[in-house]
């Protein structure tokens, strides 16, 4: 029996559930090494590390603004730089119908449908795929039941008004699996997405 590739979600969330500002503005985000530790120590210590990020637009373009030149950068705090590395190894894979080329390393640009390119992806071999920011694809795929885990990182900040992750996702139950929490006032939250059983009749308490 083959084995279905996981989907892995990881964001940063404030405490009323937003995962950018009105103008998409990360500027709330708390610094935190000791996160990005834990980020790394929560990966499977017998597997390759996830092999394929998923990215909308936005999220591809800060990205690659930024995450080789830390690669680059001997200064770069040690946790940073690896995850800089570890993105440059991944294969990158854009959904967006508006860019024309993409130029980091080991990516590839998808204009077709998001959510059966993730269930052809799931099925190929590999390790977990991440998807990272991307709060349109993130609805896109929980609205399907393609993402499999999540990993919310949430930070002690009332933003008021935003972008919200889950906007307009119908209502779904998650498995805790596990809870971190750091100095900086971040926690991290691991969840399991319950699989829906639709065959099965609803209980009634008659």
């Amino acid at each position: 029996m083959s084995v279905i590739r996981k989907v892995v979600m990881f964001n940063r969330i404030s405490i009323d559930g937003f995962f950018a500002g009105p103008n998409g503005e990360i500027d709330w985000f708390i610094v935190d090494p000791e996160l990005d530790k834990a980020l790394h120590e929560m990966g499977q210590p017998d597997t390759d590390l996830p092999g394929t990020v998923l990215l909308g637009r936005v999220t591809y373009q800060l990205f690659e603004s930024f995450w080789p030149k830390v690669a680059a950068d001997p200064e770069a705090p040690e946790e940073a730089r690896a995850t800089a590395e570890e993105l440059n190894r991944m294969t990158k894979v854009v959904f967006s119908k508006t860019l024309k080329e993409v130029s980091w390393q080991n990516t590839r640009l998808v204009k077709g449908n998001v959510t059966e390119e993730v269930s052809r992806l799931k099925q190929e071999k590999g390790s977990d795929i991440l998807i990272f920011g991307s709060g349109t694809i993130v609805q896109q795929l929980t609205s399907e039941g393609l993402i499999d885990e999540y990993l919310l990182a949430v930070t002690p900040v009332v933003l008021g008004a935003g972008k919200p992750l889950f906007k307009g996702v119908k209502k779904l139950n998650f498995k805790l699996l596990e809870t971190k929490n750091f100095k900086s006032g971040n926690v991290l939250l691991h969840y399991e997405t319950e699989k829906r059983t639709p065959s099965s009749p609803a209980k009634r308490n008659d």
